[in-house]
């Protein structure tokens, strides 16, 4: 199939980069050595909207290893993943939710991913057996709803997707299910041409609530091909959410984050959190931009909104829950408030910390560091 024909041409080597980007054999030595510890992946379809002509395109900086990835500042686990873990692959932080890693590989490595521990690398993390994810679902009926991650939750085999379908249709107490995929933007072939998966899920959406959240974060990456994936997507019962990473360098301006969301809009997919980028190892020094600087351009770029994009909400996943950030209702001092929580007396929770003009996270004590 075409979509695998793409898949199989991806760039994954330094060589392959370094040709096609015309760039002279030395650097070949200096890519060899990031991609050996976080590997790249980039498929020809995405790989074609970069600008070759702009030494600092946004969508490069998402996709092409940079050397600021070897920098040894930052975690590799931001959110308290390992502490949240239950069973292989599955985490259950929020009562209502569980997480599912169901594989570790992505149709594109893209370079602030906060799992970078993980993708392309390791299959440790990993849920093996479907039904034992869906044992663990089934034995918490506080569980609602189940989001299938990764890596990225469309690059498993239909096989295995069918089998999340099936069991987690299954279970009277789930009230939806997730998918988790960065696809419709990296790798949209891979729904539009693929009859087998859509009919996957026209069945099983008449069955139960799904939900496909994406991650778009430049308005480039809407193009008729991601847009047509969201459509098959929609056609077929399947809602369409959208999570955006505030990073350096790719809408860390308002102007181009307020038109992203209202393309987002436009097309039907709804944006719910302008996500803070998380301090990962190889991340943080590169993609982070200040929580001070983050909350102006978020709230100007909501002011370009019509009311269904006023709704997004700047947040970071922090180890204690989900923070959103309200702004800074005095000089030196930023406003938070609890969205979700890991424990019953954050719920809810209101509170002000210390930041500097360098803020940009917050430390588990919730003071910023």
């Amino acid at each position: 199939m075409a979509w695998q024909d793409e898949l199989n041409h991806s760039i994954t080597t330094a060589e392959q980069l370094c040709r096609l980007l015309k760039l002279p054999a030395a650097e070949q030595e200096r890519y060899e050595q990031i991609i050996s510890r976080f590997p790249m992946m980039i498929t020809p379809y995405y790989f074609s909207l970069i600008d070759p002509n702009d030494p600092n395109d946004p969508i490069a900086r998402m996709c092409i290893p940079s050397e600021a990835e070897l920098s040894p500042e930052g975690s590799f686990d931001t959110s308290g993943e390992a502490g949240n873990t239950k069973q292989e692959g599955v985490q259950h932080k929020y009562r209502q939710t569980a997480l599912i890693l169901s594989t570790n590989v992505c149709a594109m490595y893209c370079r602030h991913c906060f799992r970078k521990r993980l993708v392309g690398l390791s299959d440790t993390e990993l849920n093996k057996q479907v039904d034992n994810a869906a044992g663990y679902v089934r034995a918490h009926p506080e569980i609602t709803n189940v989001l299938i991650s990764g890596g990225d939750s469309l690059m498993n085999p239909n096989a295995i997707i069918g089998r999340y379908l099936a069991e987690f249709c299954e279970i009277p107490t789930l009230d939806l299910i997730r998918f988790g995929s960065r696809v419709p933007v990296t790798f949209p072939q891979r729904i539009y041409e693929d009859q087998e998966l859509l009919d996957l899920f026209a069945a099983y959406a008449r069955r139960k609530p799904i939900y496909l959240i994406t991650q778009f974060n430049h308005p480039r990456e809407i193009t008729p091909e991601s847009i047509r994936a969201v459509r098959e997507f929609q056609a077929r019962g399947v809602q369409v959410r959208n999570q955006t990473v505030l990073l350096r360098g790719v809408n860390d301006d308002s102007e181009t984050l307020g038109t992203l969301l209202l393309a987002l809009t436009r097309i039907e997919v709804v944006p719910y959190y302008i996500f803070q980028c998380r301090p990962v190892t190889g991340v943080k020094g590169r993609f982070q931009v200040p929580l001070r600087e983050g909350v102006r351009l978020v709230d100007d770029a909501k002011a370009m909104q019509n009311g269904i994009g006023k709704g997004v909400r700047y947040a970071m996943s922090h180890p204690r829950g989900k923070i959103e950030i309200l702004g800074e209702p005095e000089a030196g001092t930023m406003l938070f408030k609890f969205h979700q929580n890991k424990e019953e007396a954050d719920s809810a929770r209101i509170f002000t910390a210390r930041i500097t003009d360098s803020t940009t996270w917050l430390d588990d004590k919730l003071e910023a560091i």
